[in-house]
């Protein structure tokens, strides 16, 4: 796997990671490498800082991105349209729903049998958890976020 730091034609800057050096040249040649700000498939890699490894056996730290536009970023303020969308969203489920933390799979599974009230949860699955869920026709959505409660 592989890390970039991307640029779009519009000026917003991310990162992603691609299997390898090819496999990005390839979905960027296909227009499948895309913003995930304004969706622009025109998408270059920018300068940024190798990870090395300075003692055997330990993994490299990631540098940050090098650029002329890098400032600090507040992690409690969103710093662009994707985060603030995220953060809105975040609020609402959490007004609007119970946290159920690592019952969510057994939760959601009682309400689509009918053997629990339904109402609105939200909490954590795992892969193959999940994948039960939809399989078995149980309403589920993945979320951007993660939980800001430790699991119970």
């Amino acid at each position: 796997m592989i890390r970039y730091a991307l640029r779009c034609a519009n000026g917003h800057t991310f990162e992603s990671w691609f299997a390898s050096a090819a496999a990005f040249e390839d979905l960027r040649a296909r227009g499948l490498a895309s913003c995930g700000i304004c969706g622009s498939t025109d998408v270059e890699k920018t300068l940024m800082a190798p990870g090395v490894r300075t003692t055997k056996g330990k993994e490299p730290e990631q540098a940050p991105p090098v650029s002329s536009e890098t400032q600090p970023v507040s992690l409690a303020t969103p710093s662009n349209p994707v985060e603030a969308a995220i953060a809105e969203l975040r609020a609402k489920v959490e007004a609007n729903s119970d946290y159920v933390g690592t019952k969510f799979a057994s939760e959601a599974r009682k309400m689509h049998d009918g053997d629990t009230p339904l109402r609105a949860i939200h909490g954590e699955a795992k892969p193959d958890e999940a994948k039960s869920l939809i399989e078995d026709g149980v309403p589920i959505l993945p979320l951007p976020f993660g939980p800001k409660q430790k699991a119970n």
